[in-house]
């Protein structure tokens, strides 16, 4: 299976300065201003060998929305800003979907994971048809109420594709496109719900907008249960530890240490940073992602665990 992120950061879209651009742009050329870098080919090794990612990339600028899967039988999870870039990679790859289905998990219904979902291009096209799932009975009237006056000039029943919803029960199993899919309640302002995805043997877990403050194994059982043994745990780590602890506890987001921790405990293979904190540049998120494998190295001797952090347009291959 394939996993590609269109949108990771949390609580609200974090554009780019162009102080931030130029701190990039100076940095690479200060670098390779002792380098004979004669051709294109040269040049790419010179980035790929030497530059850091917030140099030479970005962690992108997008709210949550993550596609799973590969060819006809995709999900998503979420329809955050960055499900108007899936559209519009959809539609430049495959051409107008006037027959294709989408279906989209929701994770919860807080404003960053549902604010893409009035600029989804093929929500406009007839013959395609939207199956939005999740575990809050409000759901249609939360996107209803996002696209009525003043916040929106076109309303959520005007739109030319078939649009439904889907309620789905926390603990119960469903089969949707090949996936067998199981949600959990987490804790969350207003509750959030992770899925857990399961199809030929691999199993992906997605975990957004989730704190976690367990007092024993035995308190965290549940969890370490939904997430046990998963190939890839896409997990909400917006904060550090200490932040998580002290002026933003109880605000609903987890950190690194606790998800470094659960995911060894829980024997997960690969570990994603996800939902990260809006404020943080990308040189914040390099330190921060180097801090939390140094972590993960001292707490494990399983070579086989792997921590990286999600950016936009990456893609995980789940194997």
């Amino acid at each position: 299976m394939l996993v590609r992120f269109w949108g990771t950061r949390g609580s609200l879209p974090a554009s780019l300065s162009e102080e931030k651009i130029r701190e990039k742009i100076s940095f690479a050329l200060r670098t390779a201003r002792m380098r004979d870098l004669r051709s294109d080919t040269e040049i790419d090794a010179f980035m790929d060998r030497e530059l850091p990612f917030w140099a030479k990339g970005t962690y992108g600028t997008n709210t949550p929305c993550m596609e799973i899967g590969e060819g006809e039988d995709v999900l998503l999870c979420d329809a955050g800003s960055g499900l108007r870039s899936f559209g519009h990679h959809t539609m430049k790859t495959h051409g107008p979907p006037v027959s294709k289905t989408f279906h989209i998990f929701l994770s919860h219904l807080h404003w960053d994971h549902i604010q893409g979902f009035p600029f989804f291009v093929p929500a406009y096209i007839k013959g395609c048809e939207i199956v939005l799932y999740g575990c809050h009975q409000d759901m249609e009237e939360a996107f209803t109420l996002q696209q009525s006056p003043p916040f929106f000039p076109l309303r959520l029943k005007e739109l030319a594709a078939h649009i439904r919803f889907v309620t789905l029960t926390p603990g119960e199993s469903y089969e949707v496109r090949g996936f067998t899919v199981k949600a959990k309640e987490q804790r969350h302002p207003g509750r959030s719900y992770g899925y857990r995805f399961e199809r030929n043997g691999r199993t992906i877990v997605y975990s957004s907008d989730s704190e976690h403050s367990y007092e024993s194994d035995e308190e965290a059982g549940p969890f370490l249960d939904f997430i046990r043994e998963a190939d890839l745990l896409v997990f909400d780590a917006q904060y550090t530890f200490i932040d998580a602890i002290t002026v933003k506890q109880d605000w609903g987001h987890s950190n690194n240490l606790l998800g470094v921790e659960l995911a060894q405990k829980a024997r997960v293979k690969h570990l994603c940073l996800y939902h990260m904190e809006p404020i943080s540049s990308d040189q914040d998120l390099d330190k921060f992602l180097a801090d939390t494998r140094k972590l993960a190295s001292l707490l494990s001797e399983d070579v086989a665990f792997h921590v990286s952090m999600a950016y936009d347009g990456m893609v995980i291959e789940v194997t």
